[in-house]
């Protein structure tokens, strides 16, 4: 019985953590084209809640022993039917969406929020520290990852689903798979796009890439 114990112990120990990671479901600024950041609280459009229940579908007989979310409702909404089968959940602000600052709430692509568009490309010329008024840059973001996932890493659990959101998961893809995070839009992922990353030794690898087959018969 010691033995078999032990076993499992260091059996535990050597298996990777392995963790279903997705980006949160439409929200209506999503189908508009607004800037929702950090403090844009926004819900699921009706699309979204079929994202969700598709994703659900798919996936439900996939044994989570936790599900971790931000603190922005649009993420706990995309995986509630998995926290109503008892999974325990728990969230973290280090999985927050970037703040956008005077961005927030503006359409991506108006006249009125030329700066958004700016940032953007000053990150992608390896320029990470200038940020917009009252916002983040990806360096802020890194450094709240960076503990949400030590964090993560240091609990018991092995099979994790996490939902979070789309400038942040471009920017947390980037740093834990060594790329500079000016590269950080090489990663194109959809509302409910899934990736499944393993993490082993201090290392994390993605095994799985911006997964869509279970959003196929979705279309509006």
């Amino acid at each position: 019985m010691i033995l078999t114990f032990l076993y499992g112990q260091i059996y535990r120990k050597l298996e990777p953590k392995k963790i279903y990671l997705i980006r949160h479901g439409q929200t209506g600024h999503n189908h508009r084209g607004i800037v929702q950041g950090r403090f844009v609280n926004s819900k699921l459009s009706k699309k979204g809640y079929k994202q969700a229940a598709a994703f659900f579908e798919a996936y439900k007989d996939v044994p989570f022993q936790k599900i971790y979310t931000s603190t922005l409702q649009r993420t706990r909404q995309t995986v509630q039917q998995f926290i109503d089968l008892g999974i325990p959940h728990e969230e973290l602000a280090g999985l927050d969406e970037i703040c956008w600052g005077e961005s927030e709430g503006l359409f991506a692509k108006g006249q009125d929020n030329k700066k958004y568009i700016e940032i953007i490309n000053t990150w992608k010329s390896g320029k990470l520290d200038p940020k917009l008024e009252g916002g983040e840059n990806p360096l802020d973001v890194k450094k709240r990852q960076e503990e949400a996932l030590e964090y993560i890493a240091s609990q018991s659990e092995n099979l994790v689903l996490l939902c979070m959101h789309g400038r942040a998961l471009k920017i947390m893809l980037a740093w834990i798979t060594g790329l500079h995070m000016k590269e950080m839009d090489k990663f194109n992922h959809d509302n409910l796009s899934l990736y499944i990353l393993e993490y082993q030794n201090k290392s994390w690898t993605i095994k799985t890439h911006d997964e869509r087959t279970h959003l196929q018969n979705i279309n509006s």
